[in-house]
């Protein structure tokens, strides 16, 4: 039986794709080291961001709906790094790039080692 060992992509709908390249520009880009590229699909701008591992896709919304996350669908995403420094140091970076993350910890209810920080796109980015 095939193994599936990660995740390819993730393509993400943006009621405005202009603010939300900006954004995703400071955290993927910036901080994180992703790689970006354009394409055209169906007519439809896209924008990719992608590292080894895997890629995140903008695309535009077709409709204005405000987003749910208690909807059915994506709830959230995150992401992985290799060490609870590595949490530290990109915490640091996304304050520092105007981002509002929370201070990297434990949040031991998720598991005895899950260190994290959050954050949200703007609600322009549903």
């Amino acid at each position: 039986m095939t193994e599936v060992i990660g995740i390819d992509h993730i393509y993400i709908a943006a009621s405005d794709l202009q603010r939300s390249e900006s954004f995703y520009d400071q955290i993927l880009l910036k901080v994180l080291g992703f790689r970006k590229n354009k394409f055209i699909i169906g007519g439809d701008p896209h924008i990719q961001y992608f590292n080894r591992y895997f890629g995140y896709v903008l695309r535009p919304a077709r409709n204005s709906s405000e987003h749910d996350s208690y909807s059915p669908g994506l709830h959230h995403f995150c992401l992985r790094v290799d060490a609870i420094v590595d949490v530290i140091a990109v915490a640091n970076q996304l304050r520092a790039a105007g981002i509002e993350a929370s201070e990297a910890k434990l949040y031991s209810e998720y598991a005895p080692d899950y260190w994290a920080t959050f954050f949200l796109t703007p609600m322009a980015f549903a």
